[in-house]
């Protein structure tokens, strides 16, 4: 399973990225303040997401490569609205990611360059966080030992995730 969200995430990731010629390109549904709803069709069904850049990256003087937070819906997997975090370079191995919404806090497992949320219960609690909350902290550290800090606003995200959701019904 965490392959699948790795590889998934993986995808949508190199489909934003403008490198990746030979991905399919996702369809931007709107743009939702911060945040945007997108939805792609792939061999393994559609995948659908809102996504959010970072509003500040620390430390600055470090090259944080692209740096996104998505909550994806994958119907032919049953998967619905999911939380990850992709970075551009590898977390330190074995370590975890802390999120914190306006004073309510999260652990996120890290793979390589990615972060999830352990079990679905949680993903939920996470998601709800984020749809009432005004600003998201991410905070983790690369396998080089940088400490390192995201702030990712909400204004928009609650629209993003409807529209990437009704896209995937």
């Amino acid at each position: 399973m965490m392959k699948a969200k790795s590889l998934v995430l993986a995808i949508a990731g190199l489909a934003v990225s403008s490198a990746a010629a030979f991905a399919q390109t996702p369809t931007l549904l709107k743009q939702h303040k911060d945040w945007a709803a997108y939805a792609l069709t792939s061999g393994g069904g559609k995948v659908c997401y809102a996504l959010t850049k970072p509003t500040t990256l620390l430390p600055g003087d470090r090259n944080h490569g692209d740096v996104f937070f998505f909550v994806t819906t994958r119907p032919a997997e049953g998967v619905s609205s999911e939380p990850s975090l992709l970075v551009g370079y590898p977390f330190k191995d074995k370590s975890s990611v802390s999120v914190d919404i306006d004073g309510k806090g999260f652990t996120l497992f890290t793979n390589n360059d990615g972060a999830w949320v352990e079990n679905a219960a949680t993903e939920a609690q996470l998601v709800s966080a984020m749809r009432a909350g005004r600003e998201m902290t991410v905070t983790g550290e690369s396998s080089r030992g940088t400490r390192t800090t995201y702030k990712f606003s909400l204004s928009g995200v609650t629209a993003a995730i409807d529209d990437s959701n009704a896209a995937c019904r």
